[in-house]
């Protein structure tokens, strides 16, 4: 009798999963997935026969959907120097808790920033031991580092991060228009990308007469036209030199107009927008909310519905966290004013019930949830040659979740460090049951499957990286 191909295959030390729900870019379907030193060994699509292994071998996951691990690659994890905000023991936690099995590290608000050899290595010493998912990191552009940008490549940093506007933290300053030309040329080549708080000062907007303590005045302190003559020079610059240049957290829909005309030209340009500005609208948030205060700002309810048809057509390729808490000190919701409070949202750990709630109903499939939060922040971080995909060789990260089922977001089950969210409360569509990591159940039914933590850090792929300094740091 013949014996089918993945039944010859050896047993040993080979973990099985089978879900009669499997997300596969052209299918959903049941399937049988091995799993083998940390990787994907053998698919088997249309079956859910595991009569071949021993039973403690096989993970059922019955009728939940498995699909590849969320990978976000916009988080400010802040460790060393403002651990007090996050740190990579809870912020990577909370992303296993909601599916997340990689994180890509912004370079700042962390003391150092991210923004030479030494600092990223500080970073990672500051990191060793505490990550329970997989972390990338971003290293920064800002005046007077363009000399570090190669080096941090060839140790297989993700790419870079620049602002245009303050940053918020001044050990982070924002660069001008030739120092970003300067950074871009130093790229030239190599394949990184440079991403960009797409802001620009465009002078005051706002008078004594508004009130600080109301939305609306915070708002008209950051127009649209902030992020449109940010993104019409990022754009110039991305044509001029042909490096990949991605905008971070648009907000603005007047700006898709430039991007669309950008993009059809073959301009090496990708975009990112964040859960809070396909979540939430403008008219809806009270004031003193200070919970809500991200830069740039969530606008009006037409302007979000603008931001989701882009997201459709594909002008905004991915959606992402932009994870930025602080201490509550810095927020103080319901006393502190908008123009005093910090500026940044707390979500990693629920970006993935955030996208499907509003993609749902809006008529987005399963393949687009892993197209638009694994698929596109893996390619773009330079981790798409691991991560992200159902493929033989790949890395076994897998997220299984119902998405037809609500939990109400309670504070005990917040596993970021700092508590205040906007989502506090709110009813959330689709739940994570457990997630997989290189093969291994790292979370299940609202608890930590192992003691210690199980990352590692990984690195992309624009370089040959050297294994002495991969191994050194892991």
């Amino acid at each position: 009798m013949h014996t089918p191909e993945w039944r010859s295959l050896t047993m040993e030390g080979v973990r099985v999963f089978v879900s009669s729900a499997v997300v596969f870019p052209e299918e959903t379907c049941p399937a049988v997935i091995q799993v083998k030193d940390g990787r994907i060994h053998h698919i088997a699509r249309h079956s859910t026969d595991t009569s071949a292994f021993p039973s403690h071998q096989v993970e059922d996951c019955g009728d939940l959907v498995l699909m590849p691990g969320v990978v976000d690659s916009h988080v400010h994890v802040n460790e060393p120097g403002r651990t007090a905000w996050e740190g990579y023991n809870t912020a990577t936690r909370a992303a296993l808790a909601g599916g997340v099995t990689t994180i890509v590290d912004m370079p700042l608000n962390s003391i150092p920033p991210t923004t030479t050899m030494d600092a990223w290595e500080a970073k990672m010493k500051a990191a060793r031991g505490q990550c329970w998912a997989d972390v990338g990191f971003w290293g920064g552009v800002i005046p007077g580092n363009a000399m570090e940008l190669r080096r941090m490549v060839e140790g297989g940093i993700c790419g870079f991060k620049c602002f245009l506007i303050h940053s918020g933290v001044d050990e982070f300053p924002s660069v001008n228009f030739a120092e970003v030309e300067e950074a871009l040329t130093r790229l030239s080549g190599t394949n990184s990308v440079l991403l960009f708080h797409a802001e620009c000062d465009v002078g005051e907007t706002v008078t004594e007469a508004d009130p600080p303590h109301a939305y609306k005045t915070f708002l008209k302190s950051r127009p649209q036209e902030m992020e449109e003559v940010a993104i019409k020079k990022v754009i110039s610059l991305c044509e001029k030199t042909k490096v990949r240049c991605h905008i971070v957290h648009l907000s603005a829909s007047n700006a898709l107009p430039l991007i669309r005309e950008a993009q059809a030209k073959s301009v090496p340009l990708s975009v990112e927008t964040c859960h809070h500005y396909l979540t939430f609208a403008a008219e809806d948030i009270p004031d003193k909310a200070t919970q809500y205060k991200c830069c740039p700002p969530i606008r009006e309810a037409d302007n979000r519905e603008l931001l989701w048809e882009a997201v459709r057509d594909g002008t905004i390729q991915q959606v992402v966290s932009d994870h930025s808490p602080c201490t509550p000190d810095l927020k103080l919701p319901g006393q502190m004013h908008f123009m005093e409070a910090w500026g940044g949202i707390s979500s990693l750990q629920f970006g993935l019930s955030l996208f499907w709630g509003g993609a749902r109903d809006r008529g987005f499939t399963l393949q687009d949830v892993v197209r638009y939060m694994s698929e596109a922040p893996a390619r773009q971080a330079s981790l798409h040659h691991r991560k992200a995909a159902l493929k033989v060789g790949y890395d076994a990260d897998f997220v299984i979740w119902n998405p037809n089922e609500t939990f109400k977001v309670q504070e005990n089950a917040i596993q970021h460090k700092n508590k205040v969210t906007p989502y506090l409360g709110r009813v959330l569509q689709g739940r994570v049951y457990r997630t997989v990591l290189r093969g291994r159940v790292v979370y299940e039914e609202g608890a930590f499957s192992t003691k210690e933590p199980q990352g590692t850090f990984v690195f992309a792929t624009t370089s040959s990286t050297p294994q002495t300094f991969i191994s050194a740091n892991l």
